[in-house]
Order: C-alpha cells, then sequence, then structure tokens
C-alpha cells in the first residue's frame, strides 16, 4: 500500500485482513506471531490514525491464552481503540482449515459510528454467510467494511465481485472491502455502493481507493427498492 498523505483529510482508512502478519504457510504457528491488543501493531496503528486524522480499521491477529482470534480494530483519529470484532466465520473450506490456527469469535453482530455513518465490521469468509451482513444492516448498519485474504483460485475473483455486490444490494449498504493482493491472494479491493455498482476498484499491486460514500444515495437507493421494509420472512425469537 502506498502512503497516504494527511492532507487528503480522509474520514476512514481500511486496511486488509492479517495486514499486521501474514497467515503465512498452513503449518504456520499464528500464536507465536499474535500481538495483545495494547502490542506494538495497535500503536502502530494508533500513531498512523493520529497522523492522518482518521478511523482505521486493520485485521490482526490477537494473542490469548490459547488459538488467537483473527482479529479487526478500529482505532479512532485520536489514536484511541474503538473497537474490535473477532472474526465469526472461519474459512473452513477450498480444502484449508483455519480453524486449526485461530478462534472463532463470538455470534454478535458489530456496529461503530464513523464519521456519522453507522458501518459493520465483517472479514473475508463472513462474506458467504448474508445472514451476518443482515445482522448488521438490523443493528442499523448503513455501510459494511470487509478487510479480506481472500485465497486465489478458480473463480474466486468471480466469487468476490459477486458476493460483495449481493450484500451490497439486498441490504441497501455501501460496501468497503480491502483484500490482500500478490500471488496467493485475490486482491481485488473494491468500494461498492447500495446499487451495486463498483465504485472502485484494485487489482493485485499495491493501490489506494479513494471513494466518498453519499448518504444520499443511500437514502435513494432505500427510497427506491423497500426490500428491507418489505421483508416477511424474519428471524423469530
Amino acid at each position: 500500500m502506498a502512503a497516504l498523505d494527511p492532507a487528503d483529510q480522509l474520514d476512514l482508512v481500511v486496511l486488509p485482513e492479517a495486514a499486521m502478519h501474514d497467515f503465512g504457510a498452513t503449518d504456520h504457528d499464528l500464536a507465536a506471531v499474535a500481538e495483545p491488543l495494547d502490542g506494538p501493531f495497535v500503536q502502530l496503528i494508533a500513531d498512523e490514525a493520529r497522523r492522518l486524522g482518521a478511523t482505521v480499521v486493520a485485521g490482526m491477529f490477537e494473542r490469548t491464552d490459547d488459538l488467537p482470534f483473527n482479529t479487526l480494530i478500529v482505532v479512532g483519529p485520536d489514536g484511541a481503540l474503538r473497537q474490535t470484532y473477532r472474526k465469526i466465520h472461519l474459512y473452513d473450506s477450498f480444502g484449508y482449515k483455519e480453524s486449526d490456527r485461530l478462534r472463532a469469535g463470538d455470534i454478535s453482530p458489530v456496529v461503530v459510528d464513523i464519521a456519522g455513518t453507522p458501518t459493520g465490521l465483517m472479514t473475508c469468509y463472513d462474506l458467504r454467510f448474508p445472514e451476518h451482513a443482515r445482522a448488521l444492516v438490523d443493528a442499523g448498519a448503513e455501510a459494511i467494511v470487509l478487510p479480506a485474504a481472500w485465497v486465489a483460485g478458480d473463480l474466486k475473483l468471480d466469487h468476490w465481485r459477486t458476493l460483495l455486490a449481493a450484500r451490497a444490494i439486498e441490504n441497501t449498504v455501501h460496501v468497503v472491502a480491502a483484500a490482500q493482493g500478490g500471488d496467493r491472494y485475490t486482491g481485488h479491493s473494491l468500494v461498492v455502493d447500495p446499487w451495486g455498482s463498483i465504485v472502485g476498484e484494485a487489482d493485485l499491486a499495491p493501490d489506494i481507493i479513494r471513494a466518498t460514500l453519499e448518504p444520499e444515495v443511500l437514502a435513494r437507493a432505500r427510497e427506491i427498492n423497500p426490500s428491507l421494509a418489505n421483508r416477511r420472512i424474519l428471524n423469530q425469537p
């Protein structure tokens, strides 16, 4: 990722999943590199958030007394840790088993206010579970932020683009997805509007996507396509 300039007057900067340390080989011990929430990685992100005057969301491996969590941190422009989200759906799919090295977080939607926009947090494989995104929207989210390390493979880029657009359309929300690039991952960080249109897209190379999320666009989408209001099948207590 290229350097960001504080003069850009950003509200939000989103870094990928595992921004602290790559997953590495399947036998790599992530517990050995995991850090506490008061460790050097969070301090680094706090310094950058203060420098930019922006909220920063980034992925890390959070130390526990057992397997680490795959955690998103939300650091405010003052450098304070405002919120965490511990990945709910671990990537036990496509021949991979994330649960061998990491532990799942509690099943609870996490929504945080960022520059006046209620923003839901998801991580990578969570994207394949539409009920997760809907729970965030039911908790008030008007945007969803999704850091990822989407592993490359046959049709994986198609899945990535399609699912991001689907989550945006069916929930009439903005979706901001920051993805790891390179040989191992799919890359293609994306910003999608509530109509499912791609506002900005990267490729595999390090890049910065800049986008403005307009509340008027969301309000208009929900006025014309009131599918959330028209729901008849709801979760029962």
